[in-house]
Parts: C-alpha cells; structure tokens; sequence
C-alpha cells in the first residue's frame, strides 16, 4: 500500500511516521502533488498553527491537491482542523472539505488551554474508521482550539465543553487527538484507516 505523509511541516511527522511503520507500512513524506494524487492513502499531519501549515500548502500549491482527492484522507490535529471551512486560530480559511468552524478551546476554573492529556472519547455512530473502539476509550490531545460537534462527528469529548474527537464524510476523516501517542487506541485508529476501502 502506497501510504503519503502531506509534508505540510507539522511537528508530529516523524510520530506519525514511527506509529505506521509498527503496522507494517513505511509512509513516503512528500510535497509533490502527482505523488499526493497518486498514492492509496493520504495523511495530512500537523503541529502548528492553522496559518502556518495553510501557508504552506498555499505556497505549495497543494490546496486543489488535497480538495480533489477521492482516495481516503486523514487529517491528525491541525491537519483535521483544516479539513473545515474556517479556523478562528489567526482567522483562517481551511480546507472546506468538511462543513463548519474551529474555535478557541474556552478556559475557565479547572480547564486549562492549551487542552493537554487523556480524554475519553464518546460515540456518536458507528463507522468502520471507529472499528473495535467502545465508549468511553482513551486518547492522547493537545490542542488549543477544536471543531464544533457536526453532522460529521463520530466520535466527540469535552473539555469544558463539547468538541469533535473524530470526523468522517466520505472519504475525508479527521482526529483531533494524535494516535501516534494514543497507545492501543490510535493505533486501532490507524490501522482501520490503512484497511478502508477507497471510494
């Protein structure tokens, strides 16, 4: 299986990179579009800031890239972020792949932002992406703002309050947390990902 990382110059690309090749798959880190467009499974990784990577793809030119692909894509923390039509982090325009908004994380006594730990995830539907998780499993987040809980979460937390967890339309999935340090969880989370059936 032909398995891209979007480098996208996201902090996480060698995690993700090491949390792959444990299932098996050795992931080609790229910024060529004909090879994006080529590959059997695409991950858009990040660690930045939403205007940052952004900015990258932009410069890039890899935004039609990633808005045409009809292989699976999967977007881990900014990289899911993006996958939206807006980002209030430096007021960006993302992706629009995915309907909806990314707000700051609201802080409050008890709930500090950056969000950082092990949350329990809830779910909203089954979807083979959530293959094998139950309610109320772990992952690992860190992040300072979170999508809204859409028509497209199948998996959501809260910190303070609600946010989406896991995203999925069609071919376009995100997570919010890193299943590169989620343990047992994100590596389910990969490894269903890397069996899905391409549309």
């Amino acid at each position: 299986m032909n398995v891209v990382l979007v480098d996208a110059g996201g902090a996480n690309l060698g995690s993700v990179r090491c949390a792959l090749e444990r299932l098996g798959v050795t992931p080609e880190l790229t910024a060529d579009a004909e090879t994006i467009r080529g590959a059997d499974r695409v991950i858009l990784p990040g660690v930045s800031t939403a205007a940052t990577v952004m900015g990258r793809l932009r410069a890039l030119g890899l935004v039609d890239t990633l808005r045409g692909l009809r292989q699976p894509l999967l977007g881990v923390c900014v990289g899911m972020q993006l996958l939206f039509e807006h980002s209030e982090e430096d007021d960006t325009s993302c992706l629009g792949l995915l309907r909806g908004r990314v707000r700051r994380i609201p802080g409050g006594p008890g709930l500090r932002v950056p969000h950082m730990g092990w949350n329990r995830l809830q779910l909203h539907r089954a979807d083979p992406l959530l293959a094998g998780f139950g309610d109320g499993e772990y992952a690992y987040f860190v992040h300072s703002y979170a999508a809204d809980t859409t028509d497209d979460c199948i998996a959501g937390t809260r910190h303070g309050q609600p946010f989406a967890a896991v995203v999925r339309r069609g071919n376009v999935m995100g997570a919010q947390f890193h299943p590169e340090r989620s343990a047992a969880a994100g590596a389910r989370l990969l490894h269903n990902f890397l069996a899905l059936e391409a549309a």
